[in-house]
């Protein structure tokens, strides 16, 4: 009798534990995830120069610093590390036309930069940051003269600082607007294996980004 009553109290205490088990299953199975972030993002960069530089020095001889006005492009991937702290990649291509005098400047800038912003969060929706990046740019400049013309590339080293707010309209779309300065390198001019001058290109620059957000 007592292995039957044993017997008979498992079977109605099996059906309260199996409720429960499958509660906490459908829990974890259909949990709402829209409290969920989304560390992840890309996204795309719209650049205005408001002063993009060229200082062209002559060696041993005068310099001349040209500056122009105009629109560049660039995308971006990164991962917000934490609450403070976002890692990014960024690549944008910049290029500038201006004839000065009797001379002609053609150059081409393509950087890839590697940034980190330190960011504070108000009320989930604006978040001021600001940042620094290092990179490589690729610089090809065409420089023609009365008497030479000179076209030359170079892979040189870049930095920039940046600050700026970004606003987050949902869970997966963020805008940005910001403001950068950028040093982009220098090319040397050569003419028959001698350098006769150099450039150096650098830029300040605002910025507008829109980037959407995902999780890996």
């Amino acid at each position: 009798m007592k292995k039957i009553a044993m017997l008979l109290a498992c079977i109605c205490t099996f059906p309260a534990i199996a409720e429960e088990y499958i509660d906490e299953y459908d829990y974890y199975e259909y949990s709402d995830d829209s409290e969920k972030e989304y560390e992840t993002y890309a996204g795309i960069r719209i650049h205005k120069n408001e002063s993009m530089a060229l200082k062209f020095d002559i060696q041993d001889g005068k310099n001349s610093t040209i500056r122009e006005d105009n629109f560049g492009f660039g995308a971006v991937i990164g991962n917000r590390l934490n609450n403070h702290i976002k890692l990014e990649f960024e690549t944008s291509y910049n290029g500038m036309k201006k004839n000065k005098r009797a001379n002609k400047y053609n150059f081409d800038v393509w950087a890839n930069m590697l940034n980190v912003y330190l960011f504070q969060e108000y009320e989930q929706t604006v978040a001021p940051y600001a940042g620094l990046g290092i990179g490589f740019a690729s610089i090809w400049g065409d420089v023609r003269t009365p008497t030479v013309h000179m076209s030359n590339s170079v892979f040189d080293l870049s930095y920039s600082i940046m600050t700026g707010i970004n606003f987050t309209l949902n869970k997966r779309i963020d805008l940005n607007l910001g403001i950068k300065y950028q040093y982009y390198g220098e090319v040397e001019h050569k003419s028959h294996n001698q350098t006769i001058a150099t450039t150096d290109v650098d830029a300040t620059e605002f910025y507008f980004g829109a980037v959407y957000k995902f999780g890996i």
